[in-house]
């Protein structure tokens, strides 16, 4: 027999000396509450270590089977219902152990509640680090194979919706310390990447996990020929997008991990993810043979400890004060741009910003001492903060600073994992800051497409324009050509006419909403900076041309407007052209007349406008808020301060912070490039390609075709 090592003695003893503080501090508090707490009572001294000892025992063995059991109670009620459970748990003890008396479950969960609080405070007190010992009390569960025989594990941790230049800022100032410290020791490096022109999480994570995001248009967006809106939102609908990119190669494939995402990437254990919860899955779907937990297991996982739950709890409370004190501070100083904070959303919040982020870690945790090869995870948090309270106002800032601890308890947690892992930090998009389109301008885009499409040649009312500028079409006009006719007119009479003086106009605030049929045969889609205008009863893409014979006043009202930057039209004579207030953009010869509507939203914007332009569900009409780059604003089609979903600022430039020992990536242009990029760091450490078993897609699918024009 091998003969215990010192090392193993010092962690054993350790472990001892916990478990006795431990007791011993629970003991303690029994009997502070026996004296204090009405309705329970010790009537002898052995009872209170007795009492401690049944309950240490039981928690470790039989607790987790009881939370298996009555999962469905604590996940309805995050987390809360355990400490019923656990309340019903004291009370049996307090029956079993002779002489205690305890009158009802009401004093019994009290006394749980207490005894779980002295746990955690006792746990974190005696612990170097807490994820330490998580993984020492379950080493065996991970060790068969020896880290020296596999690839370094990779951590691909994503910050949703942060910039890279507020991240930058960020880490300047203090607000993410943790990352601070790994460029400043010089074991990380941080670039940005340049997102598409959907800015947003559904394009941006199809695109990195699976290599493709191909037609996806928004976080939302109308189908004409199944007349749906697909939201990437919806269950159902996630499932039929990844259906769509997924190849059975993703990024995660074939054993990697999922937390908290839109897609699987084509990981075999996920949870938290929008595309594995929907019962909607086709029968040939790879998410049906997937290694996946139920619904609300990864909140199991978590709340099976009435710690974890007492302490979220905690953090909870004190976001909700947190949020609350931020709007007040808001009102109080009348900060503009600003919306709406009230009603549940101080509730509302937490579940963002504390609980799903505390599940989320708690799985990642779990993968490291799985072993599992590549994991990725979003953090929501800072998302959240920075579309209500705005990028870098300091309520946001704080969010994000709660993040930056997460990642700091990953990188120590990853230094006593059973594999050695690397962790990447990046986000999906960022996002640029203005006051909402409906609060500054008075009605909703919606409300605004609606009006122009009502009647032929409806003129905006004031406050929608410039008041000393008639509505024109000259962009429509040089769209058309010369055969314009009256439209060739205006465009000639508004060449000789001055330029003219943008003015921007204040309303009361109002509200935007999702209205799919703003006026009859017409839909207008909102995701952030993009609105996307359909016209269902026409079946394929409607022309430029076509529009003008229909709705006349619809893209001279438009590309006027003070709020619109650029719309993107297609011409049956000139192709994809981008209309703007003083020039047009033709995408497929790269003519452009007058100003350049693209110039402020930077070099790509033209090939990335042209790639949508090509998709098969392009809307007949896509809308892009106006960006201003002396104020590095833009007004969000959606009530919030902080968006993103278009070009313009900040929302287009993307974090990405990988080990500075691993190869520069260069620029990176859109999604897919990325996917590229970090499917080679993971080829450069050892990590086979996947093979692509189990596709949830024919090899008619756009990544499937991709993926060959490639190889030829």
């Amino acid at each position: 027999m091998t003969a215990p090592t010192p090392g193993r003695l010092l962690r054993t003893g350790r472990t001892l000396a916990r478990v006795v503080v431990t007791w011993a501090a629970v003991t303690g508090t029994l009997v502070v509450l026996s004296d204090r707490l009405d309705g329970f009572e010790l009537s002898s001294a052995w009872q209170a270590p007795v009492m401690a000892l049944t309950l240490g025992v039981l928690s470790a063995v039989a607790w987790p089977v009881i939370m298996r059991v009555a999962l469905p109670v604590a996940f309805f009620t995050l987390g809360l219902g355990s400490f019923l459970l656990l309340g019903a748990l004291v009370l049996a003890v307090s029956y079993a152990v002779p002489g205690v008396q305890m009158d009802n479950l009401k004093v019994a969960v009290w006394v749980a509640l207490v005894l779980a609080a002295v746990s955690g405070v006792v746990s974190s007190l005696l612990a170097v680090d807490e994820d330490e010992i998580f993984f020492r009390r379950a080493r065996r569960r991970a060790g068969a194979v020896p880290s020296a025989d596999r690839p370094p594990g990779v951590l691909f941790l994503q910050i949703d919706a942060l910039s890279y230049d507020t991240a930058r800022r960020a880490v300047r100032d203090g607000w993410m310390p943790n990352l601070a410290s790994w460029l400043r020791s010089g074991s990380h490096t941080m670039t940005s990447w340049h997102t598409d022109w959907s800015s947003q999480t559904g394009a941006a994570v199809s695109g990195i996990l699976h290599g493709s995001n191909h037609d996806i248009l928004g976080f939302r967006w109308y189908e004409k020929d199944r007349d749906h809106i697909t939201r990437v939102s919806h269950p159902a609908d996630a499932v039929e997008v990844e259906r769509r990119h997924s190849d059975g190669r993703g990024l995660l494939a074939p054993d990697g991990a999922g937390r908290g995402n839109l897609f699987t990437g084509d990981a075999a254990h996920v949870s938290l993810t929008m595309s594995s919860l929907s019962h909607v899955v086709p029968a040939s779907s790879r998410v049906t043979r997937r290694t996946r937990e139920r619904v609300g297991s990864g909140y199991y996982a978590y709340f099976a400890s009435p710690v974890n739950a007492l302490r979220t709890i905690g953090v909870s409370l004190v976001d909700i004060v947190r949020e609350l004190a931020a709007a007040a501070r808001e009102r109080r100083d009348d900060v503009r741009p600003r919306v709406s904070r009230g009603g549940i959303y101080p509730l509302a919040r937490p579940g963002v910003t504390v609980i799903s982020r505390d599940v989320v870690v708690f799985a990642l945790l779990d993968d490291m001492l799985a072993g599992r090869p590549v994991v990725y995870s979003d953090f929501l948090g800072y998302d959240e903060a920075a579309h209500h309270g705005g990028l870098e106002r300091a309520d946001s800032l704080a969010v994000l600073r709660t993040i930056d601890q997460q990642l700091g308890r990953l990188h120590r947690a990853a230094s006593v994992a059973p594999r050695e892992y690397h962790l990447v930090v990046l986000s999906d998009h960022g996002q640029t800051q203005g006051w909402a389109f409906t609060d500054r301008f008075g009605e909703s885009i919606e409300e605004l497409v609606g009006r122009l499409c009502g009647s032929p040649g409806a003129q905006p009312t004031t406050g929608t324009r410039d008041s000393r500028r008639p509505v024109e079409s000259w962009q429509v006009a040089t769209a058309l050509g010369e055969s314009g006719g009256l439209i060739a007119r205006r465009l000639r009479d508004r060449v000789e006419r001055a330029s003219a003086v943008h003015h921007e106009h204040a309303f009361e605030p109002g509200l935007t909403g999702e209205v799919p049929r703003v006026a009859p045969g017409v839909v207008c889609v909102v995701s952030g900076h993009q609105a996307m205008v359909s016209f269902p009863d026409i079946p394929g893409r409607v022309s430029l041309e076509e529009m003008e014979r229909h709705w006349p006043g619809l893209l001279p009202g438009l590309v006027d407007h003070d709020g619109v930057g650029f719309a993107l039209v297609h011409s049956e004579e000139f192709g994809p052209v981008v209309l703007g207030r003083d020039g047009l953009h033709r995408l497929a010869t790269g003519v452009v007349i007058g100003t350049d509507p693209l110039l402020p939203y930077g070099e790509h914007a033209a090939a990335l406008v042209a790639r949508v332009s090509t998709f098969p569900h392009c809307a007949d009409v896509v809308i892009n808020s106006r960006y201003d780059p002396d104020t590095d604003e833009a007004s969000p089609f959606e009530p919030h301060v902080g968006s993103h979903g278009g070009l313009g600022g900040p929302q287009q430039h993307a974090l990405l912070a990988y080990p500075r020992a691993w190869q520069a990536p260069g620029e990176i242009v859109g999604a897919e490039q990325l996917h590229r990029v970090l499917r080679g760091w993971l080829t450069d450490l050892g990590h086979p390609a996947p093979t692509g078993e189990g596709a949830a897609v024919g090899e008619d699918s756009p990544t499937a075709l991709a993926r060959d024009a490639v190889a030829r």
